[in-house]
């Protein structure tokens, strides 16, 4: 036998097309040739492979090797392709048997001894070997590095075989039975016990906290501005806490995004995630991007939180971005190769100082700002951006008497009741949070009574607000009525939800 084909998958967004592997073996000068498009990893996995197989104890054809890696357009990265093309060798080497090849997809890059080493995006390979096995009618075992089962068990009902090194692998295909055979893999995910700190530990800042609740509750984003030293960052690093709990399918989709990054671990299942990027991070770090595009923190924030202190430090082009994403939920990186597509269903909590010298409106610290400062420092947020922002809100500064209190706050679990139970009713009501709702859903789940539709054209008028905005409210009234159980949107729902719009500058 001198062609070996075996099968394998390659990664191009959230996507992991099939990627067959051709082992051919011919006479001739000896040579080592890799065709397919392989990228500078993949081409170094010549000297991985002959080292490995060697520190193995097989013998390393002396002949014309080649690999083609299908279909060739597509482009190959990463060292996932390392274990199917050694196999590849020894089964048109007739060094190990070649009959159970067809059963099984292979990816794990080999140490120079031969081990396997975690790869990146196991659960995406996973997820589509899976979904293609059921459109086929002919599901295939996925082989794999240990290190990567638990994350690839993920996938219900997927075939994962975990192996440690190469020589155990093919153990297992020259093994009929017994022990050498590698065992299939159970994971058993159970919700992880989530780490957030506690909103008891914030002292006052109840108005805050109150409206760190109703976003929540309806999944809206919040941006929080005040002086230095008020609680900002506390309060955010808190909110994870008192979302409500993840669902598998939520929990799968940001698992699957961790994946194609630094990988997931089997610890953070269905604990939402928590970025919190420093401001001087690229558009590119935000959106994600590269030559082979990788996700980026609004991506890996995806079904979690995503934290941005210090919201004018940022460059006003890496905050552009977010403006498409705030809206679709989704993030397309294009290049001149290739296109790769990410989901980025992220909950924006900003903070900012309300001037440069961040003392602007404190009671006891005299801001020396101009107002050209000012007006020029809260203008590197652009209209179009805050107007996406469904809630802006001050935090002011507390009196030195509520802060040498103790912290008697209400604790994260308590709040976390109340909001859960506010988000199941939206999601009774329309099968989604409240900030999604469609313009059509508007109109059919947002509707307030007279008193309160009028104070919102009265508010609209003299706020100049936009189309957008007057939705945001709507929305944000909509949230604030569930959290208090009512199915009609009144007069005090819609004043609160106004008085959220209005942190920062009247719009």
């Amino acid at each position: 036998m001198t062609l070996a084909v075996l099968k394998s998958r390659a990664l191009a967004g959230m996507q992991a097309p099939e990627v067959t592997v051709e082992v051919h073996l011919a006479n001739g000068l000896p040579n080592f040739t890799i065709v397919g498009l392989p990228e500078t990893e993949v081409k170094e996995s010549k000297d991985r492979v002959r080292a490995a197989l060697q520190n193995a104890r097989f013998e390393f054809p002396a002949r014309r090797i080649t690999v083609n890696l299908a279909p060739a357009d597509l482009p190959k990265e990463s060292g996932r392709f390392d274990l199917p093309i050694a196999l590849g060798i020894l089964a048109a080497s007739e060094q190990m048997p070649a009959g159970e090849l067809d059963k099984y997809e292979f990816a794990g890059e080999l140490s120079l001894s031969g081990e396997l080493r975690p790869i990146r995006g196991a659960l995406a390979m996973t997820f589509a070997m899976h979904s293609d096995g059921d459109l086929s009618g002919r599901q295939r075992g996925f082989i794999l590095p240990r290190a990567n089962a638990d994350e690839a068990a993920l996938v219900k009902d997927a075939a994962i075989f975990p192996a440690d090194s190469l020589l155990q692998v093919c153990a297992h295909f020259a093994a009929v039975t017994g022990e050498a055979r590698i065992g299939r893999h159970r994971c058993v995910a159970e919700p992880a016990r989530p780490d957030h700190p506690d909103f008891a530990d914030v002292k006052g800042q109840l108005q805050v906290k109150r409206a760190l609740e109703v976003a929540a509750a309806g999944a809206h984003s919040v941006l929080m501005a005040g002086p230095p030293g008020t609680g900002k960052s506390m309060l955010a690093a808190r909110f994870a806490g008192i979302l409500p709990p993840m669902t598998d399918q939520e929990a799968l989709e940001s698992a699957a995004v961790q994946s194609l990054s630094s990988g997931f671990s089997i610890a953070r299942w269905k604990v939402r995630p928590y970025r919190a990027p420093h401001h001087t991070a690229s558009g590119v770090a935000l959106v994600g991007g590269g030559n082979t595009p990788r996700p980026g923190e609004i991506s890996l924030a995806h079904r979690g939180v995503l934290f941005l202190d210090e919201l004018p430090e940022f460059e006003r082009k890496v905050l552009e971005v977010l403006r498409e994403p705030l809206e679709s939920g989704r993030i397309t990186i294009s290049r001149a190769a290739r296109q790769a597509d990410f989901p980025a269903r992220f909950q924006l909590i900003a903070a900012m100082n309300p001037c440069p010298c961040g003392y602007l409106g404190h009671p006891a610290n005299k801001c020396r700002c101009t107002p050209e400062q000012v007006a020029r420092y809260q203008n590197r947020i652009s209209g179009p951006l805050l107007d996406r922002i469904d809630m802006q809100i001050q935090v002011p500064a507390l009196p030195h008497s509520d802060l040498l209190k103790p912290a008697e706050g209400e604790p994260s679990a308590a709040i976390a009741q109340r909001v859960g139970r506010a988000f199941d009713v939206g999601q009774a009501r329309a099968g989604k949070a409240n900030n999604f709702l469609t313009t059509q859903e508007i109109d059919v789940h947002c509707q307030p009574d007279s008193a309160a539709e009028q104070l919102l054209q009265s508010a609209m008028q003299r706020l100049n607000w936009s189309a957008r905005s007057y939705h945001r409210v709507l929305k944000v009234a909509r949230t604030i009525a569930d959290l208090a159980g009512v199915e009609q949107i009144s007069l005090p729902h819609v004043a609160e939800a106004i008085q959220y719009r209005r942190g920062l500058r009247e719009q």
